[in-house]
């Protein structure tokens, strides 16, 4: 199959003249809400994200930004433009920039002196009374610079990579009615990271809500994450789930290679995704949708 991956991550932490000044990558062994992440804290480039990926052909693909912690992250985007443009393999660019500070603006448009650059992430992904799983110290949807700074990202032409917990959905949803020109995409299935009966029916309000928003995208991504290698009734209702609400037509497949690689294979994952999207949404979920949002 040929596949757009509109989510996977490339670093270099152990060659010095690639490290673009990684922190976590090198902080070797210390958890993550994902898990231990020793086994990627290492270089991954392209020539092993496309191995990884056979037999399927990436023909393009997105990195999206992989340390917020970076002492200047447009270097990222840089490291990542050299990548795209000596291989010739089109990879699109989501950049990082503090939208809680009155900095972002300038930090955006540095983003886009290379010209793969098509949104930026923040992850929002915050619970008070759980700080081991969360990747944001406080909830930014109650910052009002961050708040402004996010609707300004229309003016700049830049799509919004949105990871977040169902907790934080409903506020999120509000924001984002509110930002009709800023297009929305969730990450990692909207961090189901609740399986209970509960937790199951949180997620499904906060998703249907950001689902009745007609610029907001799903990325069928991130499954290890939340299911690890267990690709089976907890994933494959999420997944159908998700298909109902938005359709095919607003979902599209990212791999979040390397990190969904500490418990799955590239084929497994497709193979999985693939059957529960079903012969006829094939091409959407795993190139059109990614191509349309992203301008690839």
């Amino acid at each position: 199959m040929k596949i757009i991956d509109a989510h996977h991550h490339l670093w270099a932490p152990q060659t010095p003249a690639l490290d673009v000044g990684y922190v976590w990558l090198k902080d070797i062994g210390a958890m993550k809400p994902f898990g231990d992440p020793t086994p990627i804290q290492r270089d991954y480039l392209l020539p092993e994200f496309l191995e990884n990926a056979n037999p399927h052909e990436i023909i393009a693909s997105v990195h999206v930004q992989a340390d917020p912690r970076l002492p200047d992250p447009v270097a990222e985007s840089a490291f990542i433009q050299k990548i795209s443009d000596e291989s010739a393999q089109p990879i699109m660019i989501v950049g990082f920039a503090d939208l809680k500070t009155d900095a972002a603006a300038e930090t955006v448009q540095q983003h886009k002196a290379h010209r793969n650059l098509r949104g930026i992430r923040q992850i929002l992904s915050h619970l008070p009374d759980r700080p081991e799983i969360s990747f944001a110290a406080t909830n930014l949807l109650d910052n009002p610079t961050w708040r402004a700074q996010f609707a300004a990202l229309a003016a700049q032409d830049m799509r919004f990579d949105l990871q977040l917990y169902p907790e934080q959905m409903l506020q999120a949803a509000d924001l984002i009615a509110a930002c009709p020109h800023v297009p929305v995409v969730i990450d990692h299935l909207g961090s189901p990271y609740d399986q209970t009966a509960a937790g199951r029916a949180l997620w499904a309000d906060g998703m249907q809500a950001l689902a009745q928003i007609a610029q907001v995208h799903v990325k069928l991504s991130g499954y290890a994450m939340f299911f690890q290698g267990d690709l089976s009734d907890g994933a494959r209702q999420v997944t159908q789930d998700i298909l109902t609400w938005f359709g095919p037509e607003r979902c599209m497949f990212g791999s979040n290679f390397p990190v969904d690689s500490l418990h799955l294979a590239y084929p497994d994952l497709v193979d999985f995704v693939a059957s529960e999207v079903g012969a006829n949404a094939l091409d959407a979920v795993f190139a059109n949708t990614a191509a349309r949002f992203y301008n690839v």
